[in-house]
């Protein structure tokens, strides 16, 4: 089976029922991504496909061998951090570190959601997707941070959507 992830294209010989989490990991080395509860519950994770945010852990490899997979290593660099890495280390937006990868990437991808004007099960008005402390929660509610770090990571996700002017 072929990959793109992180612009990277990859060869790996899988047994079909790997999930895109597992492949990832186990067969390529980007670790980044972790696996926390392995049923889609907690989000740790999130990787982009095709500039939409899934739960790796929920789907099979096989399925997205033509799609463009970005994981929290192809987000930034340590020398180029992506904006919401880097709001993140500002806004002390983790406290073990353990869901980051994942929080990061659901952020990245639910910027990209509001930019879009796609609205939210809390959204009040259809036509105009603000957002707000209620729909940032929203739309963050499948990752968990067991550390409770949530403020922070509001914070961070807030700054980071003013300075690309998010609102929709």
């Amino acid at each position: 089976m072929h990959f793109t992830i992180n612009g990277q294209r990859y060869e790996a010989d899988v047994d079909i029922r790997t999930s895109l989490l597992d492949l990832a990991r186990e067969h390529l080395g980007l670790t980044g991504s972790k696996k926390g509860c392995d049923h889609g519950q907690c989000g740790a994770c999130t990787m982009l496909v095709n500039g939409r945010r899934i739960n790796a852990c929920l789907t099979l490899a096989v399925m997205h061998q033509d799609d463009e997979i970005v994981t929290i290593e192809g987000l930034g660099s340590v020398e180029n951090l992506h904006p919401m890495q880097d709001a993140f280390v500002r806004h002390d937006g983790y406290q073990c570190g353990y869901c980051t990868p994942g929080q990061i990437c659901s952020a990245v991808g639910m910027l990209d959601e509001v930019a879009k004007g796609w609205p939210s099960h809390v959204t009040g008005d259809l036509t105009d997707v603000s957002l707000d402390d209620a729909e940032i929660s929203e739309r963050m509610s499948g990752n968990i941070c067991r550390c409770a770090a949530y403020p922070n990571i509001v914070d961070a996700i807030r700054e980071v959507a003013a300075k690309e002017e998010v609102s929709a």
